[in-house]
């Protein structure tokens, strides 16, 4: 594996290193201990310590990851800081940090989230200023709707 790697204005299928800096580029997957990505379109990113700034990713995978001004279709890491972002999903073990950053859903061990909105949150605990669309007893009542309306049609076809 090689130890550093940069690139830019580029168009690369993989690229793995230790220490990974791509700035302005297309990839499909970047796999490395530290990774710094800024203006970037990857489908996949796997790092220990990966950074994002103004880039779109499709699956992010990591220990440490930050992004700012991105978007991602899976977060998920230990630690999890995102500041004016989108993400549909959103996982972390322990911590979740949210700034002006709109999620679908996001779950963690302690959330902390300043004018963030998110449309499903899951939670030990949460601090700071977060909109959600549904809490935990809404969440039951949807998921209950959906299932009973499930049922229905699925007992309206077996009649066909």
């Amino acid at each position: 594996m090689h130890r550093e790697k940069e690139l830019e204005n580029s168009d690369v299928d993989f690229i793995e290193g230790e220490f990974i800096n791509i700035r302005q580029s297309t990839i499909r997957a970047v796999e490395g201990g530290h990774v710094e990505l800024q203006q970037v379109g990857a489908l996949s990113i796997d790092g220990e310590r990966v950074e994002v700034t103004q880039g779109a990713a499709g699956i992010l995978r990591g220990t440490d990851v930050s992004l700012n001004q991105c978007m991602s279709a899976v977060t998920a890491a230990d630690t999890v800081s995102m500041n004016f972002s989108f993400s549909p999903v959103s996982i972390s073990r322990e911590q979740t940090s949210a700034n002006m950053s709109a999620i679908g859903f996001m779950g963690a061990r302690e959330i902390k989230a300043e004018n963030t909105s998110a449309f499903l949150v899951v939670a030990n605990k949460v601090e700071g200023n977060i909109t959600t669309l549904l809490d935990w007893k809404s969440a039951l009542a949807f998921g209950a709707v959906c299932g009973g309306l499930w049922g229905f049609f699925s007992l309206l076809m077996k009649r066909k």
